[in-house]
């Protein structure tokens, strides 16, 4: 099959996921439930993809580890999320050479 078929293909159904939710809910939500339950699906979402990444990015499951704890105790003192993600990244790759 061509390339152009498989685009058409993934627009198709891209168009189809976004649209459904339109087309069956035109009423707007009022179950608190519902809310609250929309609300944190992104959060778990983001969750569920991040966290396994953490742990097999470096390939070693103590300067994972390293790198976690340091980005939590920035983050816990609330400093920029640059410094956060350099600050982890470089307890990651510091906590590799030791290991090495």
């Amino acid at each position: 099959m061509s390339i152009a078929v498989y685009v058409l293909v993934m627009a198709v159904v891209t168009y189809l996921i976004r649209m459904l939710p339109f087309t069956f809910f035109r009423k707007k939500l009022t179950s608190k439930f519902w809310l609250s339950f929309l609300h944190y699906i992104p959060y778990a979402v983001l969750s569920a993809m991040t966290i396994p990444a953490i742990f097999e990015a470096t390939g070693s499951m103590v300067t994972a580890v390293v790198g976690t704890a340091v980005a939590l105790i920035m983050a816990y003192f609330e400093l920029p999320l640059i410094a956060v993600a350099l600050g982890a990244a470089a307890s990651a790759f510091i906590a590799g050479l030791f290991i090495k």
